[in-house]
């Protein structure tokens, strides 16, 4: 008889070849200021979540679908007012929006967020989405260095939610059908695989974003 195949341990999804440890490290005073904004908001992040990992993520990804959105919108203005090119940002800004809302949608379906969680969401979205249109108006480049810094931390984050999973501590519970449809997962994956595609996606805006505040800042993007 053959046999039965246990599913709730295996590795489901697709592995994505991703660099998990990288750092940009501070060039000047702008890169300076911006890991020292990030550095901040991890503190108040740990002290509040701690090891509650789903639900810090539900935080994290509402925080997180602002400043694609944000970006594409000043980037879409700027390229009609000076009717130039606007070198592939926009769709790229406005895709990293989206992947991160879909990040959110996840996430809600997995930590079911309280009523005070719903509360500090729409409070922390409110506050950084006037923070961050402000420094992107004023500061482009160190907006998208705070960006690839909250990613470098995303990545970090996403990697010891896997450890709690691996280590029992988090039940490996059945991915939502909304995962399974935006990452095309099996049907039998679980939440250590949609974990896996979340903290690779956050490894893409990492690069993404270190990459759009070095080309502000040799010249390449005006």
């Amino acid at each position: 008889m053959k046999e039965r195949q246990d599913f709730t341990q295996m590795d489901t999804a697709p592995q994505r070849d991703v660099a998990l440890d990288v750092h940009h490290a501070p060039t000047d005073v702008h890169d300076r200021i911006a890991l020292r904004i990030v550095k901040i908001m991890r503190v108040f992040a740990d002290r509040f979540f701690a090891k509650r990992y789903g639900h810090r993520a539900v935080v994290l990804e509402t925080v997180a679908a602002v400043p694609g959105m944000v970006g594409g919108l000043l980037q879409h203005l700027r390229a009609v007012r000076h009717i130039r090119d606007d070198q592939g940002w926009i769709r790229e800004l406005l895709d990293e929006a989206e992947n991160e809302r879909m990040h959110l949608m996840t996430f809600i379906h997995i930590a079911q967020p309280t009523r005070l969680e719903r509360g500090l969401i729409m409070v922390a979205q409110a506050v950084f989405y006037n923070v961050f249109f402000f420094t992107y108006l004023l500061a482009p480049r160190t907006a998208h260095r705070i960006v690839g810094y909250l990613e470098e931390e995303a990545v970090i984050s996403y990697t010891q939610y896997l450890a709690e999973i691996d280590a029992g501590r988090i039940e490996n519970v059945p991915a939502p059908k909304i995962a399974l449809d935006y990452w095309n997962l099996p049907r039998y994956a679980r939440l250590r695989d949609v974990v896996i595609q979340v903290r690779a996606d956050e490894a893409h805006h990492r690069d993404t974003n270190h990459g759009f505040a070095d080309l502000i800042r040799d010249g390449q993007h005006l």
